[in-house]
């Protein structure tokens, strides 16, 4: 029964990824590209969209599957439908052909975040055509511009807010299934240069022990050994803690301290003429406990010791962390310890990235970031690169977890 699921799962997902859904404005996809995908959504999803009341916000779809008991407070999922751009030339496989291959569906999309949106309706789908009724309302959200600048979702959030509304938890896309979610776990050109080297040598941000990522080590601990014996007292140490974890890798230095990473840069406009100016980009990431003001005033200062100036270019609503110990959080833990096959345990997770999920903060006090695909590091490192993929045998239980969610929310 599983290969049949797991046969007729490839075949969706391979259908929303080879229609090219790119937001990025200066190598996006056409308008007739997105429309294109929503009305595939709703030949894949037939028995969903019949259940739900379905509204539209610029390409936004946001749908309502009416619950059984009114006094329940609703919840929210949330996945996108656009992705970042992929250059065919540098894919082993081509990144919108959605090609099987080593066990894995090959293309842009597959884990960010095209894969997260078809489990999610999947098994909605396949409730809503079994005839199966939710207990309290569920909502749907898919933004189409959630890789630029999540206009969407900011449009839909703030409907919400005018129509008084409130969510038990919101539930998006973040962290995955991984093996070793930390190292050792069993997961003006001149200036501006040197600049970044200060910046990338030194830690410029304060650093700080976030009660769920000593929570995250504390569990951890128990399968990495006598390394394990230290992270299991990570309540205890978390000073010491905090400044050890940036040496261990950068995804583990990003849930203690802001981080900046630089993206763009120019300034000359000839190879023979020396710039009058030049200028990076930052993507600043704020940590929880330093906020952004305070991230800002840090670099700026460090700039200024170059005779840099700084400008914010953009800035993002500020995220609330999720308490590890309520209702949402557990409900997903015990999805995960039943529905995904050799799992010993989920932990809490600060999520290193920006998703729509910031701009529905306020509506819940649950907001957690999750999906439920078993990657490995390659998998990992291929979101926003190149060579992104997703393994067949991780479907079936992905739809699995929705499945119990919607069944138990």
């Amino acid at each position: 029964m599983d290969k049949e699921r797991q046969a007729k799962y490839i075949e969706h997902l391979q259908k929303m990824i080879r229609i090219e859904t790119v937001s990025d404005p200066d190598c996006g996809s056409s308008a007739e590209n997105f429309a294109e995908f929503r009305g595939l959504l709703w030949e894949l999803f037939p028995a969903l969209k019949e259940a739900c009341e379905l509204r539209e916000f610029d390409g936004a779809l946001l749908l309502r599957w009416k619950g059984s008991d009114p006094t329940r407070m609703p919840v929210l999922f949330m996945n996108h439908y656009d992705v970042v751009p992929a250059r065919e030339e540098d894919w082993k496989y081509p990144p919108f052909a959605a090609e099987i291959a080593d066990g894995k569906i090959w293309g842009r999309g597959t884990l960010d975040d095209k894969g997260g949106l078809w489990a999610m309706f999947e098994a909605a789908n396949e409730l809503a055509s079994e005839g199966f009724v939710p207990a309290a309302d569920i909502w749907f959200e898919a933004d189409c511009n959630e890789e630029t600048f999540g206009t969407g979702a900011q449009a839909v959030a703030s409907w919400m807010q005018e129509q008084g509304m409130r969510f038990g938890m919101v539930l998006d896309e973040g962290g995955d299934i991984v093996r070793e979610p930390i190292s050792g776990a069993k997961g003006t050109l001149a200036r501006l240069g040197k600049f970044m080297a200060y910046v990338d040598r030194h830690q410029v941000f304060d650093v700080d022990m976030p009660h769920p990522v000593a929570e995250m080590l504390k569990i951890l601990g128990q399968y990495m050994g006598r390394t394990g014996k230290v992270l299991e007292k990570a309540g205890k140490r978390e000073k010491a803690l905090a400044r050890l974890l940036p040496a261990i890798s950068s995804a583990a230095g990003a849930m203690v301290s802001t981080t900046i990473a630089f993206t763009m840069c120019g300034g000359g406009e000839a190879v023979n003429v020396i710039p009058s100016e030049a200028w990076v980009i930052g993507d600043m990431r704020c940590s929880h406990h330093q906020g952004q003001e305070s991230s800002i005033n840090a670099i700026t200062k460090i700039a200024k010791k170059f005779g840099l100036e700084t400008e914010v270019i953009q800035r993002e609503p500020e995220s609330r962390l999720a308490d590890f110990r309520g209702e949402a959080f557990l409900l997903v833990r015990q999805a995960v310890k039943t529905c995904i096959p050799g799992v010993d345990d989920c932990t809490p997770y600060i999520m290193t990235g920006g998703s729509d999920a910031r701009f529905f903060d306020r509506l819940s006090d649950q907001c957690i970031r999750f999906l439920p695909f078993t990657i490995d590091t390659e998998q990992l490192d291929s979101i926003h690169g190149i060579n992104e993929c997703v393994s067949v045998d991780t479907l079936v239980p992905a739809v699995d977890y929705y499945r119990f969610m919607y069944q138990h929310v």
